[in-house]
């Protein structure tokens, strides 16, 4: 087993699975649910390659020694601590209608998200009220674990607590752009000067759409009002859309 430097870890299409902790030691025993999916579903057998993370950049590179009724015992080739990615994407996205903020956290964590900020925006159709908000949040934390397996990303994006218009405002002042999508903005989103370094921040309004009030407090608050092109998106896609477009200046490269 050996330790590598960070940053070393490359794509081979290894399926990953999230643990808690890693523990120390030559051999790691996926259980639980994800050891039941890597038997019941995926088959693996082996020899087979796997990987196996604990959300937070640590990542196992190794193969599989042997398989249970419902656990994997890996053999530990390589340890790897993955550093954070630059720059850091947080998305600030209106709670949408049924299952499409699940959606919308999906398609963001895939697209690379860090950081995800549920907003009662204005006019938001669907409310958290108190007795939802730990409902809520668990199916949003639930589906950015879900797409990170699926994307194979060491870190599993944080889901915040749900803000207010005044806090995301007050948030604002700790990022270095911030870009709110608005289909009746003049300015393209690429024109944008974007950092390579640093936090960009994108908004993305309710399906009701933003209100004059909440575009003057954004802009007051530093950001810039964008437009992504001459189509009108959906809220649970236009995040993601964005997020796209900011990695293939930034982070594809």
């Amino acid at each position: 087993m050996s330790e590598t430097p960070a940053g070393t870890l490359q794509a081979d299409g290894a399926p990953l699975f999230l643990l808690d902790e890693l523990p120390a030691g030559d051999v790691l025993t996926v259980g639980g649910a994800e050891g039941r999916h890597a038997v019941d579903v995926l088959r693996l057998t082996v020899g087979e390659r796997v990987r196996v993370a604990d959300g937070r950049g640590l990542v196992v590179e190794g193969s599989v020694l042997g398989a249970g009724s419902a656990t994997l015992q890996v053999q530990v080739l390589a340890r790897h601590d993955v550093p954070a990615p630059s720059p850091t994407f947080v998305l600030v996205q209106a709670l949408p209608k049924g299952d499409r903020g699940p959606l919308a956290v999906d398609l963001a964590t895939e697209l690379g998200v860090d950081r995800v900020v549920p907003w009662t925006a204005a006019r938001c159709v669907t409310r958290w009220r108190e007795d939802r908000v730990d409902k809520g949040l668990a199916k949003w934390r639930s589906a950015a674990r879900a797409a990170s397996k699926q994307a194979r990303r060491p870190r599993v994006p944080e889901v915040t607590e749900p803000m207010s218009t005044r806090q995301v405002c007050g948030m604002l002042a700790d990022v270095d752009l911030a870009l709110v999508l608005h289909e009746q903005a003049r300015q393209p989103f690429a024109a944008i000067d974007v950092p390579t370094a640093g936090t960009i921040a994108v908004i993305v309004g309710p399906e009701g759409g933003l209100t004059d009030g909440e575009v003057v407090a954004f802009r007051a608050a530093g950001a810039q009002s964008v437009r992504l092109g001459a189509e009108v998106l959906r809220t649970s896609t236009a995040g993601a859309a964005a997020l796209a477009a900011l990695s293939a200046r930034t982070r594809w490269r």
